[in-house]
């Protein structure tokens, strides 16, 4: 272990040995805002780090949507949606930059694999290599989607998910949890413990786009919806503790620890 990474929950343990986390672009900023706030930014940094520090495998997939949105560019500007999303890709490869730099300076290896090859900044996303730089110890940031257009980063980190074979899908936001309508909007919404993924999808809740719910219910791989601005609740989330919304194939029934 670095000798500057300090564990502020040692009586935690890892209940998964490997995950991968869904943080979106606007959480690197404040809301209104454009580009990186520098305090989001190590919010997020120092617990990863902590989490990581908890023994579990851990690899991030970054969205850009702080940095630019590709379809409200293609929609306004009349760019083409495949450059529009390309351009959004771009702007994840900025984020994960910024989070593997901050990541590091908590004690904690990093490494930025990208889907587009742009070698001079991160490496290409080889499944073998990353999982090599797991067993070295080190969090993946996964940068540049699945490096297509038209999918969405949550499709990204459904198919990262799979291809490197983790335990669960943690979907960080700034709710704490799956709400049967907007909380935002509706002060009597309510929150649902658990869910299905064909509930979710036939009820329309948002949790993920309908590609990334359905490769997770295809290949049986649990999510969990919960709110990381409350410090410390990545590594209860990866610890076991139960917080925010499940969703698998089975309602009510917890994840089965591996």
């Amino acid at each position: 272990m670095p000798k500057n990474r300090k564990l502020l929950m040692p009586s935690l343990t890892p209940h998964y040995k490997r995950a991968v986390l869904k943080i979106s672009g606007e959480s690197f900023s404040t809301p209104g805002v454009l580009g990186i706030d520098p305090d989001e930014l190590n919010i997020i940094a120092k617990q990863i780090a902590e989490a990581a520090c908890l023994g579990t495998e851990i690899a991030v997939v970054v969205g850009g949507g702080n940095m630019i949105r590709g379809a409200e560019l293609a929609a306004r500007v009349g760019i083409a949606k495949a450059t529009a999303d390309y351009m959004g890709m771009l702007g994840t490869v900025i984020n994960a930059l910024a989070l593997k730099e901050a990541v590091e300076q908590q004690g904690q290896p990093a490494r930025v694999m990208s889907a587009l090859d742009i070698e001079s900044v991160a490496e290409p996303f080889i499944r073998g290599r990353a999982l090599r730089h797991f067993d070295k110890g080190r969090v993946l940031i996964l940068a540049a989607g699945t490096g297509n257009p038209f999918f969405t980063t949550d499709t990204c980190a459904s198919l990262r998910a799979i291809e490197l074979g983790v335990d669960i899908l943690l979907k960080a936001t700034k709710v704490d949890g799956v709400y049967c309508s907007d909380p935002m909007k509706n002060p009597n919404a309510t929150r649902y413990d658990s869910l299905t993924f064909k509930e979710a999808i036939t009820k329309q809740l948002g949790v993920m786009d309908l590609t990334a719910l359905s490769m997770c219910m295809e290949h049986n791989l649990p999510v969990i919806v919960f709110n990381f601005k409350e410090h410390g609740n990545i590594c209860k989330v990866v610890a076991g503790e139960s917080i925010g919304t499940i969703v698998n194939n089975t309602s009510g029934t917890p994840v089965t620890k591996v």
